[in-house]
């Protein structure tokens, strides 16, 4: 349940009328594997066709992993302020109190849907139909059947409806599509929608309908690669048949579609280097890393008529703003007691020259146990406009310098330092809902011993 006292605009910026969101976020993808973003051998064109018909943030940073990433996009604030510092077990689990954009936009009169992965909590209390999703076909966890003793099934897998387990039958990422698209076909008409579609391609395990992987068989440098290539070539196409849809309706003017990755590409390849199979527009690192190649991510916003397509926006934007800008948009108010840390992007969708003001935004490795405490300055970095620190001795000018080739620290002491201020304070600020969280980790590692314990006496 929402606060009773909220503040927050009650008129959506675009006027008279509250659009329709589509918001996609696929697992894995990387910033380079796109054709639009000059990948030499991966062919995207429907994906194309809306980076063509887009305002594209080229500056968009992310977390490093899955759910940390997942966290920020539905609550607008720091992963760790939810207590979400893992992939796993409770670290995974986002604060049962945290107001989600689900929520905000249903209390805004929106129909809310999620198709795909969740990834944000495994027990019942924490499932997207106790989070503000109307209707939910969702798994839980990293991998689709992860723990399952079915096991990970991208064809034919079983799937959460609204808490009960159901058979599904084809490729998961065209269940998700296509199951969110008959859902729309339901409501549309019958007032504003948000549809999430969070795909688990390609993410591992690799895999794909056969006629995705066959045109890339021969010129990937692997099979993994081939698979790779094909998940997201289904993706492609699922995205336009979407797109398709939308205009078959007569509401693609009236819908807001989002297309964005939850991290830098996962490097499965490193055993057989080469320029085709880890391709990420010059940039360093990968999913995981603090890095700019495993942080900065594609994110496309399409509104015709109200946005201006083929636009590139080069300001620092972050996963922490698509709460904010969605809520905006929908008009919906905001609980007055909620402080996010992201900042709406409708001026910039607006007018890319709008004014912004520059910020510090925090990244951090995930997957770590024991007292949080002990993980501060373990793996971070701090961006802004035109800098990313990295630890405490590096310092890198993007805007000049995307593949961190140069360390410009020495030339710069005054502004890494108010970088490594800035982490400071905000560490203190959010170490008290890490640790809160680390309980939890804690009790659960009790409970396991406990149970392998009994398992042996037995």
């Amino acid at each position: 349940m929402l606060p009773a006292v909220v503040r927050g605009a009650e008129d959506s910026a675009i006027k008279g009328r509250k659009p329709n969101i589509i918001f996609i976020l696929t697992d894995d993808q990387g910033y380079g594997d796109l054709s639009c973003h000059g990948n030499p051998l991966l062919k995207t064109p429907n994906i194309d066709k809306l980076y063509s018909e887009s305002v594209r943030f080229t500056d968009f940073q992310v977390s490093p992993l899955c759910s940390p990433t997942r966290c920020a996009l539905m609550t607008g604030r720091h992963e760790y302020r939810s207590g979400v510092h893992n992939t796993r077990g409770p670290g995974q689990n986002m604060d049962i109190k945290a107001t989600t954009i689900a929520q905000v936009l249903k209390s805004a009169g929106y129909s809310t849907g999620i198709f795909g992965k969740w990834h944000l909590g495994a027990e019942p209390e924490y499932q997207p139909w106790k989070r503000g999703f109307d209707v939910a076909l969702s798994f839980s966890t990293g991998m689709i059947g992860e723990g399952s003793p079915s096991g990970m099934n991208l064809f034919d897998g079983n799937l959460w409806r609204n808490g009960k387990s159901e058979k599904t039958k084809g490729f998961c990422t065209d269940v998700f599509f296509e199951e969110a698209k008959k859902w729309i076909a339901d409501i549309k008409g019958k007032g504003p929608f948000f549809a999430y579609i969070p795909t688990n391609a390609p993410h591992t395990p690799l895999d794909c309908p056969e006629e995705f992987i066959k045109p890339y068989q021969g010129k990937a440098p692997t099979e993994n690669m081939a698979k790779y290539f094909g998940m997201i070539a289904n993706i492609d196409a699922n995205v336009g048949k979407l797109m398709a849809q939308l205009k078959e309706w007569k509401i693609d003017n009236d819908t807001l579609v989002i297309f964005m990755t939850d991290n830098g590409a996962s490097n499965h390849f490193k055993d057989k280097p080469s320029p085709v199979a880890f391709y990420n527009a010059g940039m360093k690192g990968s999913k995981g890393s603090v890095e700019e190649g495993g942080t900065r991510v594609p994110s496309f916003w399409r509104l015709p008529g109200e946005f201006k397509g083929g636009v590139d926006v080069d300001r620092l934007t972050s996963n922490i703003d698509v709460f904010p800008t969605l809520a905006e948009m929908a008009g919906a108010k905001i609980p007055a007691d909620l402080k996010l840390d992201g900042r709406s992007l409708v001026p910039l969708l607006k007018n890319p020259k709008s004014d912004w003001t520059d910020r510090f935004v925090f990244i951090h490795e995930s997957n770590w146990g024991g007292n949080p405490a002990d993980h501060k300055a373990t793996g971070f970095a701090v961006r802004n406009d035109r800098f990313r620190l990295v630890g405490n001795k590096e310092l890198f000018d993007v805007k000049a310098d995307r593949g961190q080739t140069k360390n410009v620290y020495d030339a710069n002491t005054q502004v890494a330092n108010k970088m490594k201020e800035a982490y400071d304070k905000w560490w203190e600020e959010v170490l008290p809902p890490l640790q809160e969280n680390a309980k939890g980790d804690e009790a659960d590692e009790k409970q396991d011993k406990s149970k392998k314990k009994n398992k042996k006496e037995k």
